[in-house]
């Protein structure tokens, strides 16, 4: 979340727009980080470098610099340097329209500060489009997991399918051995029976061999 945006000239680091939380707590808090932005202001010159990104503990300052003014901001520490520096570039295209040629000539701090309305624009903007994507990625997330989880149904349905092709010919097999063992039975009886036979004509042979021959 951006917490503060303020806008100075830098020759000289007088302050020439400023945009706060509207919360009364969390801008008596932002006071101190506002004075360190001022600091920072009277520091810059025309050698420091154009984008630059500051560590203050809990928070980061991100600012810009373009054609002799700085445009900063404080933002939470999980808000995107991107996100950050395109906010920048959004808020310096649109003073450098409204005012760019006054910056030179202002004398009083704060001079052209109803720019605070269309930062405050900008920002909602900002906060909307980051919702945004959050939903969309949130969106895409809950596709993907979808996606994954139709696929596993399929693959479950089809080892269904498998599992009852596989039980279907183990019944066939049970039916088939069954059916086997059913013959092997008769086969065993009937090898039984004409060796029965066998033996008894040999014995009424042999009977007849002696007995009557």
């Amino acid at each position: 979340m951006v917490l503060l945006t303020m806008i100075a000239r830098i020759p000289d680091g007088l302050p020439l727009a400023a945009s706060m939380q509207d919360d009364e707590q969390v801008g008596r808090k932002l006071i101190e980080y506002q004075n360190q932005a001022k600091l920072l202001f009277k520091k810059l010159n025309f050698q420091s470098p154009k984008q630059c990104t500051i560590e203050s503990v809990p928070y980061y300052f991100h600012y810009l610099i373009e054609r002799d003014v700085c445009y900063l901001v404080l933002c939470e520490k999980n808000f995107s340097k991107r996100s950050a520096f395109s906010f920048l570039e959004d808020i310096a295209a649109e003073f450098n329209k409204l005012y760019g040629r006054q910056v030179s000539t202002v004398s009083r701090p704060y001079t052209l500060i109803e720019f605070d309305n269309y930062i405050q624009k900008a920002k909602k903007n900002y906060i909307d489009s980051r919702v945004r994507r959050n939903l969309n990625s949130l969106n895409n997330e809950l596709q993907d997991v979808q996606r994954i989880m139709v696929q596993n149904i399929d693959d479950v349905l089809q080892r269904g399918t498998v599992l009852s092709e596989l039980d279907t010919k183990a019944q066939n097999l049970s039916i088939l051995s069954k059916k086997y063992k059913k013959e092997a039975t008769n086969l065993n009886l009937k090898s039984m029976y004409i060796k029965l036979t066998v033996a008894a004509v040999f014995v009424i042979l042999l009977f007849l061999y002696f007995y009557v021959l």
